[in-house]
């Protein structure tokens, strides 16, 4: 059985996402505009700094926090971001230490890291995103959403689960990768409460539903499905993919009990 929730659009949450996004359009967000991000840093847990991608947007909007997949970067989010800051999100994108160049780009906390002689392997990249979640909180006074892909999005739901500054989870091809050291995630998500979007590609979806399988799913929690292959992570959204749209319509959707 496939693990789903519906998530229905009433007419009141038609008119609140009016009523936001004119608050977004007077708050001096002029859509079209070339928008280009500041690049920030702040230390890690263990003192490497991260270098992070910031798309401030407004003080009172939500802010997503976005986390790369293996071997990746930043720069996964290049075109994402810009999606989802004209929706009216703040967003932090991160360099992970473990990753790599992308579209020419240099994972510059890879760097960092290497230099210090700090290993970077995926689990040694948690206390980089515990540091990010800490300052997306402080910076913005206010729960994050946490989004993460492939080995990050497993990363991202043991925080979710466990880490009260998180109050929603975005998660694209996730896995139970790290059973060994952290325990099975099936067990972590079981009393799982926090709104939940979870994909992956269709072939990756029969493990997903196991992932979440003792989960009573709310109507906030939502795993969807491609009907087309779809592919593995958060490119599963780039332009450059064929299915992408179907990916951004069951987003949006879950999007929209966030905006609020």
């Amino acid at each position: 059985m496939k693990a789903k929730a519906i998530i229905i659009k009433s007419k009141k949450m038609k008119h609140l996402k009016h009523l936001f996004y004119t608050f977004v359009i007077l708050s001096g967000t002029i859509y079209g505009q070339d928008i280009k991000p500041e690049k920030i840093s702040f230390k890690s847990i263990d003192g490497v700094p991260i270098t992070a991608n910031l798309y401030h947007n407004n003080d009172k909007l939500p802010v997503i926090l976005l986390c790369h997949q293996a071997r990746f970067n930043k720069a996964e989010y290049d075109e994402i971001a810009l999606t989802l800051f004209e929706k009216g999100f703040n967003l932090i994108a991160i360099d992970q230490r473990s990753g790599g160049t992308l579209n020419s780009k240099v994972n510059e906390t890879f760097v960092a890291a290497t230099k210090l002689k700090k290993p970077t392997a995926f689990l040694d990249a948690e206390q980089d995103i515990e540091a990010a979640i800490n300052y997306a909180s402080d910076k913005y006074h206010k729960k994050i959403i946490l989004w993460g892909s492939s080995y990050s999005a497993a990363l991202s739901m043991y925080f979710a689960s466990s880490n009260d500054k998180v109050k929603a989870l975005i998660a694209f091809s996730p896995g139970d990768y790290f059973v060994e050291k952290k325990g099975t995630l099936k067990t972590k998500l079981a009393d799982f409460k926090k709104p939940m979007f979870v994909t992956s590609s269709k072939e990756e979806a029969p493990e997903l539903t196991k992932l979440i399988s003792k989960m009573k799913l709310t109507k906030n929690q939502v795993q969807f499905i491609p009907r087309e292959a779809g592919v593995h992570g958060s490119k599963a959204l780039w332009n450059n993919n064929p299915d992408k749209g179907e990916y951004w319509s069951a987003l949006n959707n879950f999007l929209e009990v966030l905006i609020n």
